[in-house]
């Protein structure tokens, strides 16, 4: 059983005793803490409340909303959704915050509390540990029964999505519907099974093949859109005549896609040919987390923009990206955020710049990912013993390396021309990952090998 307690919110596994999981109680105490803060930061008594599909969501739900009534709080409650969709629900319905239930990509047995302020984005890091505290000592008052909130439901929160991505300039829907294209969709039997389909049909994309797309919350598959989960999808495409391959995980933030031939796109490049595109008709600047691959700098820089790193985490992307003035940003996991839209991750609007792109480009999706550099990224971490003090190592590193570039916004990262190395320790257990990046995998593979040694080296020493 695991209960880790964020920042951003509390995720953990369901079933168990009070405080060693996402039990009932642990429900309710922090919805109380963020409803609480919410009244007092906000002086704002309407919150949104979204989830997933997963098998817990109901019962989650339920517990929520009434906790929330319980404070006073009115409660707006969009059932099943995305969470982009609930991040745009919250200003839409001028709430003063917003809760999506959602255990993102982690397997069925885990949920967790996503916690929105009333602009519809993350919670800040000092308001993150705000709510905590408030949830710790238990710092909050229940309404008598004459100030209890209301309970409403609202079912049109997709479909005004839906409406605001299609009129977006740079969608292009007739384009798209001109080119009759066909489509597979593996939702993992969540929201994704009827929010994509919906998109695509909005589209103009009349031949869809569903897969896993019944929101049951039985996941067929490990739901993080990763090669090694994609493997039926990727065996679908290769037997028929589709063009594109569409992968989303449960609440519809990350979004990957498969080539024609059943090979991946690779979710590092859902951003980069996104951004390609939006760069193609908006001059300007564009975001990733450290961990991300080097290819967007490089499209970017080829556009007349500027390319900044922020710390990995979508609240430091988003931060950058306002800093910035990024045109588009996001992460290396199939993260797009097009703040045209709004500032939060979204496949949705993904899928539609990139079937814009597409149609527009004229190429097959595989000659299309054949346009971009060629970058590999390998993914490594090494176990630390809990004595072992993990900054101090990293500032040994930076030192070895201290003739090179050197970014610390987020660990350590190194860059060696057009290699990469990036270094972070857990915040929740004694280890360092290490992720490295060159043109070829062998490459990767070796300069992280180095790195490791290095880290052993000056450990023994």
């Amino acid at each position: 059983m695991a209960l880790i307690k964020s920042i951003s919110g509390i995720r953990g596994t369901i079933g168990g005793k009070a405080g060693e999981a996402l039990t009932p109680l642990d429900v309710v105490k922090f919805t109380a803490a963020f409803g609480t803060w919410v009244l007092q930061t906000t002086q704002n008594n309407t919150i949104v409340v979204g989830r997933d599909a997963r098998l817990s969501g109901e019962m989650v739900n339920k517990l929520v909303c009434a906790t929330l009534q319980g404070l006073g709080i009115n409660v707006i409650d969009v059932g099943l959704s995305t969470t982009p969709t609930v991040e745009m629900a919250v200003p839409a319905k001028k709430a003063g915050g917003g809760i999506i239930l959602t255990a993102s990509h982690n397997p069925k047995q885990w949920n967790a509390l996503k916690l929105l302020n009333n602009q519809g984005e993350f919670i800040s890091d000092a308001d993150g540990k705000l709510i905590l505290e408030l949830a710790d000592k238990e710092a909050f008052e229940f309404e008598g029964v004459n100030k209890l909130g209301k309970y409403t439901q609202s079912e049109n929160a997709l479909r005004r999505h839906i409406k605001a991505i299609l009129d977006l300039p740079l969608v292009d829907v007739e384009a798209i519907k001109a080119k009759d294209f066909r489509v597979v969709v593996d939702a993992v039997n969540s929201c994704g099974g009827f929010a994509v389909p919906m998109l695509l049909e909005a589209l103009g994309v009349e031949h869809i093949e569903k897969l896993y797309c019944e929101p049951d919350g039985n996941f067929p598959h490990n739901p993080e859109p990763l090669p090694e989960n994609l493997r039926d999808i990727s065996k679908l495409i290769e037997k028929g005549r589709f063009d594109l391959g569409i992968v989303v995980d449960p609440d519809v933030d990350r979004l990957a896609l498969i080539c024609e031939d059943g090979s991946m796109f690779g979710e590092e490049y859902t951003l980069v040919a996104v951004a390609d595109y939006v760069l193609q008709h908006t001059k300007g600047n564009t975001v990733s987390n450290l961990s991300s691959t080097r290819a967007l700098r490089d499209v970017t820089e080829k556009a007349g923009g500027e390319y900044s790193a922020a710390a990995v985490g979508e609240v430091n992307v988003v931060n950058m990206m306002k800093a910035t003035n990024a045109v588009i940003g996001g992460e290396g996991n199939g993260g797009i955020i097009y703040p045209e839209l709004h500032y939060g991750r979204d496949a949705l609007v993904g899928i539609a710049l990139f079937l814009s792109l597409l149609a527009k480009s004229g190429k097959t999706t595989s000659r299309l990912r054949g346009t971009y550099p060629n970058y590999y990224i390998s993914k490594n971490k090494i176990e630390l013993t809990p004595e072992i003090d993990v900054d101090a190592v990293l500032v040994k590193v930076q030192e070895k390396y201290a003739k090179h570039p050197i970014n610390t916004i987020d660990g350590v990262k190194i860059e060696f021309e057009k290699e990469w190395v990036h270094l972070r320790k857990s915040n929740t257990e004694p280890i360092i990952r290490i992720y490295a990046e060159s043109d070829a995998i062998a490459t990767a593979d070796h300069l992280a090998n180095k790195i490791i040694a290095d880290i052993k080296e000056i450990i023994n020493s």
